[in-house]
């Protein structure tokens, strides 16, 4: 696993519990996704003053090829596109307008899209497998590092939305719904609107749009 991002080094956890959790995982004899060079790629995209909207996740795709270390985003040649992704495009379409050519958001982390997840790690074929290996004490960390200017937080999921309390009082944009995930995107993510919100949030703090579509 490669070091701590340089922009986010100074956050308790990489010094008090990445340890652990790298040992634990020297010792994980399944297959672990992300490859260890991209576990931090989503912060790696984007230092705390860089970032403009966190879109939070649960943990990364656990089929060989997909995750790549930014919330469900996926390589420019994976098709077909995994279901939570194909999803978000749809409602993206019905949003917008539009959709990217293909899976690949690292453009949106160019104009500072964190896209995070809960957990940063996750076996081959075992979602969640890694739930309770410590992943989560990072995102609290996170998140109250970017308490310090308004941002717009999208939670998708019951994991990502328990982290809202934390995040009132600071004049962010907080939009919550149901995960994109077949189980559950018709209860509350379909219809959400999240693109178009964030665009007219970010217009009225004098920001630019987001790009969504075009790379």
């Amino acid at each position: 696993m490669v070091m701590p991002p340089a922009g986010w080094a100074h956050l308790p956890f990489f010094r008090k519990d990445l340890p652990a959790i790298r040992e634990t995982l020297a010792d994980e004899r399944r297959v672990v996704l992300p490859p260890a060079g991209q576990v931090f790629a989503a912060l790696d995209a984007c230092a705390p003053d860089d970032v403009r909207v966190v879109i939070l996740g649960q943990d990364p795709y656990p089929t060989h090829g997909h995750a790549h270390g930014l919330a469900f985003s996926v390589a420019p040649d994976v098709t077909p596109l995994p279901r939570s992704l194909s999803n978000i495009f749809k409602e993206l379409a019905e949003d917008i307008g539009d959709v990217p050519p293909n899976g690949d958001l690292r453009f949106w982390a160019d104009q500072g899209v964190l896209l995070l997840n809960d957990v940063l790690t996750v076996p081959a074929g075992v979602a969640r497998g890694h739930r309770r290996l410590g992943w989560h004490k990072l995102v609290p960390q996170v998140l109250d590092a970017l308490n310090d200017a308004p941002r717009a937080f999208v939670l998708w999921g019951n994991d990502a939305r328990a982290h809202a309390p934390r995040l009132a009082g600071h004049g962010h944009l907080v939009l919550q719904s149901a995960h994109p995930s077949p189980l559950s995107a018709r209860r509350g993510f379909f219809g959400s609107r999240p693109f178009s919100t964030v665009n007219a949030w970010l217009k009225e703090q004098g920001h630019a749009p987001i790009n969504w579509t075009d790379p």
